[in-house]
């Protein structure tokens, strides 16, 4: 079986490319429409084939909040490739008292231990609400990383702020990767991509980069080709696709990319451009 170029993440082997899931679950970044159609389509076992593609190709780890559906899908791909799948979870939970009984910390970490991640990243919507910009910390991050450690998944934190990777590494919390959105066209990011670029190159751990074609903005060349050219060789990319043709399409051009290769890809014919063959 083929393997795909591997990193390691908390002592971990995992392929430096990553299954995303937002085109699996429905959050197009596009309408609310786009969404509807997503979570149409995308049946169970629409999932499992595109997992399995991945899985055929040596790319095992996959990058999805609690989901029983999705989970569903990766066991049955496991038993297709024969491959087990690593899970990259980002649970969201109460970060202040009062809130729904399910979503304490930790019940909503006993579930993701469950599910088998691996890793354990809070959501953006757990990280980026304790980042304290006046005192350069991330308040009650140790707590988690304990609560994530004593149930033997290794902990990382998810975050749309660039800050939180330094802050992170800054003050020595128990972190072992970080997700931080990168694409060429700064969609979602918050500063400018040379400023992330800078970030990611100074993080003491690897990063798993995410939206590398600004959530269908960019082509696939054209997107891909920017983060593998200007990421550290330990770094990851997570990207979701809809078919297990667009799978091996990306895991095709990732793989020229990578060895500064020139993809030589069959283009897209239409009527507008039969000037152009010759």
């Amino acid at each position: 079986m083929s393997d795909f170029p591997r990193t390691t993440v908390g002592k971990v082997s995992v392929s430096r490319l990553v299954v995303g899931t937002n085109w699996f679950l429905g959050y197009s970044h596009t309408s609310p429409a786009k969404d509807k159609f997503i979570r149409e389509l995308q049946t169970r076992e629409r999932m499992t084939a595109v997992l399995t593609a991945f899985l055929a190709r040596g790319v095992d780890a996959v990058m999805a909040p609690l989901s029983d559906k999705l989970e569903e899908a990766i066991q049955e791909a496991e038993q297709r490739a024969g491959r087990r799948m690593i899970r990259i979870l980002t649970p969201s939970f109460n970060i202040t008292p009062g809130g729904p009984e399910e979503d304490d910390p930790e019940r909503v970490l006993d579930q993701t231990e469950a599910l088998g991640a691996t890793f354990c990243l809070p959501h953006q919507k757990v990280t980026d609400a304790l980042i304290d910009r006046m005192t350069r910390t991330i308040r009650d991050i140790d707590r988690y990383t304990t609560l994530i450690r004593e149930r033997d998944m290794i902990p990382g934190l998810s975050t749309h702020m660039p800050e939180a990777v330094g802050y992170a590494d800054s003050n020595g919390a128990d972190i072992e990767t970080y997700i931080q959105i990168y694409n060429a066209a700064g969609f979602l990011m918050q500063v400018e991509a040379d400023w992330v670029m800078s970030i990611i190159h100074k993080a003491h751990k690897p990063v798993m980069t995410i939206k590398p074609l600004a959530a269908g903005r960019l082509l696939p060349v054209v997107g891909l080709a920017f983060v593998w050219s200007t990421l550290r060789a330990q770094d990851l990319v997570t990207i979701g696709c809809t078919t297990p043709d667009e799978a091996n399409e990306v895991i095709d051009l990732s793989l020229d990319l990578i060895a500064n290769r020139t993809p030589i890809a069959e283009l897209q014919k239409t009527r507008s451009k039969s000037s152009l063959t010759y």
